[in-house]
Formats: structure tokens, sequence, C-alpha cells
């Protein structure tokens, strides 16, 4: 049945969708939005919700994940603890470096 809509199994598991605000959680498809799924997830995702993640992307999609946007995408703790956790050893590198201390002077 190629016809497959918005149905649970192409869903956002409800502990997520507080981690969309700025989205309509129905309105979010975990195929076409995944990149944006699997940074809220390993983000903020608690260890069931990061379960579902896998179950539903699988680990390679997740390798690509970090080694595509991890570093950009992800706090440097939450990216280190997934890149280590993965054996992810090849990323992108973010073309701003981000200084020691504070982002921002003012």
């Amino acid at each position: 049945m190629e016809l497959m809509t918005k149905t649970t199994a192409r869903m956002l598991p409800a502990g997520l969708k507080p981690y969309f605000q700025e989205y309509d959680p129905a309105q979010v498809d975990i195929m076409q939005d995944a990149t944006l799924v699997i940074q809220r997830a390993l983000e903020f995702g608690t260890w069931e919700e990061v379960r579902w993640l896998f179950e539903t992307y699988g680990t390679k999609r997740i390798r690509l994940f970090l080694q595509q946007h991890g570093e950009r995408s992800l706090r440097p703790v939450t990216f280190s603890y997934w890149r280590k956790l993965l054996g992810v050893r090849k990323w992108r590198k973010s073309p701003l470096p981000t200084p020691k201390g504070e982002l921002w002077k003012y």
C-alpha cells in the first residue's frame, strides 16, 4: 500500500513534540525531515525516544548525520558523546570555528 499518509509510523513520538516548538508537529514528516528529527532526538530525547530513533533510521543513517551535520547541529558535549559511542572518526568540520570561552563578546 504505497498510499501511506501520516500514520503513527511516520509521526514523531509524543515525548519529542515539545522540542519542535517552531513547527507544527503534525506536519513534520520523519522521512522528509530526517536531519531535523535526528538532531532533536539526539540532543533532547529520552532513552525511549533514542531507541525509537535507532529503530526508525538505523545506525548507518544516524552515523551519516553525525558525519555531515553533527558538529554544526549538536552541542559539543552531545556531538562528542554520540560520535564516540557510534565510532565516528571523520566528520565535516564547521567552517566557523568557535573560540574558547564565550560565543558573544557583548
